[in-house]
C-alpha cells in the first residue's frame, strides 16, 4: 500500500457540518435558571424520575437520557428488507445545571455547566412565566424577559452562542410578535368553542 499524501498548507480545510457535528444522533441541553423546571422538563420527556427539588443547584451533573424517535418509514424498510439489525434515531437530552448571572466568570460553578453546553448540539431554554411563592426563583421575581437575558449574555459571553451549530434570536420584536400570535389564535379558539 502506498504512503498516504501529505497535507499542503495551502489545501482548503475540510468542510464542516453547518448545524451540529457529524453523528447518528442530536444532542440536545436544557438550560436556563436554577429552579426553573429543567429537571421537570427532562423527567416529562425522558420518563424518568430524576430529583426535581425547589432549590438552586439541585443538579450538579448533567442528567443524560436518550429518547428514541418513532418513525414509520424506518419501521417500513426494516420489515421489507430485513436487517440484522436495527438502530433507531434518537435524541439525547442532556439536563444542564441552572446557570446564574456571572456564571462565565465562574459564578455558582458557571465555567463546569457552560462546558457541559459546549458537548451538546442545541439547546432547549426553558424560563419560568409563572408565580408561585412555594418555588423560589433565584432573582426573587419572575421575570421570563429577563432571565431569557440572562441566560443569552452568559452564553454571549462564554462565546458559545458564536457557535454555527447555534443558532439564535436577535430580535426580541420576533419573539414579541410569535408571542402575540400565539395569544390571537388563543383567543380565537377560545371564542368560536
Amino acid at each position: 500500500m502506498p504512503p498516504k499524501a501529505a497535507k499542503s498548507k495551502d489545501a482548503a480545510p475540510a468542510e464542516r457540518p453547518i448545524l451540529g457535528r457529524f453523528s447518528s444522533h442530536l444532542k440536545i441541553g436544557i438550560v436556563g435558571l436554577p429552579n426553573v423546571g429543567k429537571s421537570t422538563l427532562f423527567n416529562t420527556l425522558t420518563k424518568l424520575s430524576i430529583p426535581a427539588e425547589n432549590f438552586p443547584f439541585c443538579t450538579i451533573e448533567p442528567n443524560e437520557a436518550r429518547i428514541y424517535i418513532p418513525d414509520e418509514r424506518f419501521e417500513w424498510l426494516c420489515q421489507l428488507y430485513k436487517p440484522k439489525s436495527e438502530v433507531s434515531a434518537f435524541l439525547e437530552i442532556h439536563d444542564i445545571a441552572g446557570l446564574v448571572r456571572g456564571a462565565h466568570q465562574g459564578q455558582g460553578l458557571g465555567n463546569n455547566f457552560l462546558s457541559h453546553i459546549r458537548a451538546v448540539d442545541g439547546i432547549f431554554h426553558v424560563l419560568r412565566a409563572f408565580e408561585d411563592p412555594d418555588i423560589i426563583h433565584v432573582d426573587d421575581s419572575v421575570d421570563p424577559v429577563r432571565d431569557l437575558e440572562v441566560i443569552s449574555a452568559e452564553l454571549r459571553l462564554k462565546g458559545i452562542m458564536n457557535l454555527p451549530r447555534f443558532m439564535q434570536l436577535k430580535d426580541i420584536e420576533f419573539m414579541e410578535k410569535k408571542i402575540e400570535d400565539l395569544e390571537k389564535s388563543r383567543r380565537g379558539a377560545m371564542t368560536s368553542s
